[in-house]
């Protein structure tokens, strides 16, 4: 290959990359300043609250209006949001939470087997690559690319008697899910799918039209 010819097919590599780093640059980036983002939060509070929801007509195997202690025991600190959500349903459902386990009647330990978020996805595509052989390195190309985020919570509850450590019954299963997926088709073409709650929208064109549609946020403004 002559010396002009390897020119040309430079200039043409020089050239693709540009124009495929452009179409990639236009994708959106994800970051945050906090331990979790603000939709794996969300994965983990609205499962949590369907889980509870499902069973809202099951009640506990000790009267209502009874006095009682509440503790949860798990391995991930989210057990805490888990805690004072059950709090505030069994305010609901009659029974009385004590903060001092002398006033209370039963002991209600929560087992919290699973509460979190899960992570999986596809891609298809050519991954980045950087060389030593070219003086320039290549983004991702995805012409078709998935990730899959799930909130899931799994937990029952033991009951015991407070004065005589007596077992008095567990409940049944409470078990829900969550989910939030992104979609990226042909470099950056790009959609989301989601059972949350009123999720938080990037791009200042949403965020203008969600608070055109929130009678509140028009109030705080003024």
């Amino acid at each position: 290959m002559s010396v002009v010819s390897m020119s040309k097919a430079s200039r043409i590599m020089v050239l693709c990359a540009v124009s495929i780093a452009f179409l990639v640059g236009c994708s959106t980036t994800r970051t945050t300043q906090s331990p979790r983002t603000a939709v794996e939060q969300l994965l983990i509070s609205e499962a949590v609250i369907r889980s509870l929801s499902s069973k809202s007509d099951e009640s506990l195997p000790i009267p209502l209006g009874s006095k009682v202690i509440l503790n949860t025991y798990g391995l991930t600190k989210d057990q805490t949001l888990l805690q004072q959500v059950l709090t505030g349903w069994l305010g609901q459902q009659g029974y009385l939470v004590q903060r001092d386990e002398k006033k209370a009647i039963y002991r209600i330990d929560v087992i919290v087997w699973a509460l979190g978020t899960e992570l999986a996805g596809d891609f298809v595509g050519l991954p980045p690559i950087q060389s030593h052989l070219i003086p320039f390195s290549l983004p991702e190309l995805s012409f078709y690319k998935s990730e899959h985020q799930t909130g899931y919570v799994k937990f029952n509850m033991n009951i015991f008697e407070m004065l005589t450590g007596k077992f008095v019954g567990s409940t049944s299963t409470f078990l829900a899910e969550s989910y939030h997926n992104n979609y990226t088709i042909l470099f950056f073409f790009s959609f989301t799918s989601t059972d949350l709650t009123s999720p938080p929208q990037f791009g200042s064109f949403r965020r203008k039209s969600l608070n055109a549609r929130d009678p509140q946020s028009e109030d705080l403004a003024k």
